[in-house]
């Protein structure tokens, strides 16, 4: 390997030197693709003449616009009480089952995190909502704090999705195609956490509650209805962009404004409310986009380091197994996982490893072939979201719930693991699942 290489290899454990030293993620990216750069150029002149530009071809990139506005829908239907409605109406449903209040924590979060597209806000939303339910029903702590870390992930499963967002950026795929590859793994990843709650519910009735009486059909014919703006912005957003009638920034738009009305109508939101929504916002938006802008940095030093070369020429010389492969990548990512930001994660690997994937024989096209690995990307994401000791889901969690216990947060949450385990294996080895709607 020549000298170049060799410096891309030695930017990771540089760049994860800087994290543990709590330097902000897109400010590290950014320090290592200069210093990277400059030792390869033998100059800083290029680097500064790259940077003149580098912000605006970063960010300003017409599939980015959607991520803004999907963040806005989120708040809006935090503070519009959606994620109270969608939870009501899921536990009306089935609350009086056995298990039955985590089931309606799952499907709340299903819900929310189709109108909403972090996992973050789906798990903290759900969160407040469910949390006094589950303990009020006598759910131990480990099965409230599992059911709530997990289906809090299905906010970035579900589309829209703002990590899919990202890969279609990276990888030049439509917005569309891989929101609708999403689908069906997502759903695949609502009934196998329903039936990690249905089997824990019977195997430790202890730590599952006590039946409820079920409600009287009037009740759950109220309570469903009131949830009714949810899905009508749902259908709005992903069945607009599924039949063609708008686009994905169209459709982003037209939610968060339909988000935003329904919680005017509903008296949830006004001046002092809309303009706190707009400032997280902002606030979250300039996050993720100095994160591009970092990793624009570092991937244009990784190119010039020819690292990605090396390692499909490496790949080549050992004559792996396609399939081989994709399991260290996803290893890799896994491990990954543990102490790296989602985002962050996506953008330092996807650039390095995705011409990997298309170098590689999988009997796919090329399309197919970005399609397959983004869902898979984001797979792996979701379970580095509630991966011990430091998922951030599981984090989110310990602060609604101050008298959990990190113990009982890894013990709830590792038969939900189990289930994620099962779909990774599931998806990699079945490629279709995530194609056969494309």
């Amino acid at each position: 390997m020549t000298g170049n290489v060799w410096l891309g290899i030695m930017a990771f454990p540089a760049l994860f030197v800087l994290i543990a030293l709590r330097v902000p993620i897109g400010v590290a990216m950014l320090v290592i693709g200069a210093g990277g750069s400059a030792l390869v150029y033998g100059s800083v002149t290029p680097v500064l003449a790259q940077f003149k530009s580098l912000a605006y071809e970063s960010v300003g990139i017409y599939t980015l616009s959607v991520v803004p506005l999907f963040l806005l829908m989120g708040q809006f239907a935090t503070m519009g009480g959606l994620s109270r409605a969608l939870f009501s109406a899921a536990d009306a449903a089935v609350g009086h089952r056995r298990g039955g209040v985590a089931l309606a924590t799952i499907a709340g979060c299903a819900g929310f995190g189709a109108i909403c597209g972090s996992s973050l806000a789906t798990a903290a939303a759900i969160g407040r909502v469910a949390l006094p339910e589950l303990k009020a029903a006598g759910y131990s702590s480990a099965f409230a704090s599992g059911a709530l870390a997990a289906g809090g992930t299905l906010g970035i499963l579900i589309p829209p999705s703002i990590i899919l967002v990202i890969f279609a950026a990276l990888t030049e795929q439509n917005v569309a195609d891989l929101f609708l590859a999403a689908l069906v793994p997502g759903l695949i990843a609502i009934a196998g956490y329903m039936a990690v709650v249905a089997v824990l519910a019977r195997l430790n009735p202890g730590e599952a509650g006590a039946l409820r009486a079920k409600p009287a059909r009037r009740d759950r014919v109220a309570a469903v209805l009131r949830a009714w703006p949810a899905g009508i912005i749902f259908l709005l957003v992903i069945g607009g962009i599924y039949t063609g009638l708008f686009s994905p920034t169209e459709a982003a738009a037209i939610g968060a404004a339909a988000t935003g009305l329904a919680a005017v109508l509903g008296k949830a939101l006004d001046l002092a409310g809309l303009r706190a929504a707009l400032l997280a916002t902002a606030s979250t938006t300039a996050m993720i986009f100095l994160i591009l802008i970092g990793a624009a940095a570092l991937n244009g030093f990784l190119a010039l380091s020819q690292l990605p070369q090396a390692l499909v020429a490496g790949v080549d010389l050992f004559d792996l197994h396609p399939m081989a492969v994709l399991a260290i990548i996803l290893a890799v990512h896994l491990v990954l996982a543990i102490f790296m930001d989602e985002l962050a994660m996506i953008l330092l690997t996807v650039p390095l490893v995705y011409p990997l994937m298309l170098s590689l024989d999988f009997g796919l096209t090329p399309h197919q072939v970005a399609i397959w690995f983004g869902i898979l990307m984001l797979t792996v994401v979701e379970v580095g979201l509630i991966l011990p000791p430091l998922g951030m889901n599981l984090l989110v969690i310990a602060s609604l719930d101050r008298e959990a216990r990190l113990p009982a947060l890894y013990r709830g949450v590792l038969p939900f693991l189990a289930s994620d385990a099962a779909r990774i294996v599931l998806l990699a080895a079945v490629p279709a699942i995530s194609i056969f709607l494309v």
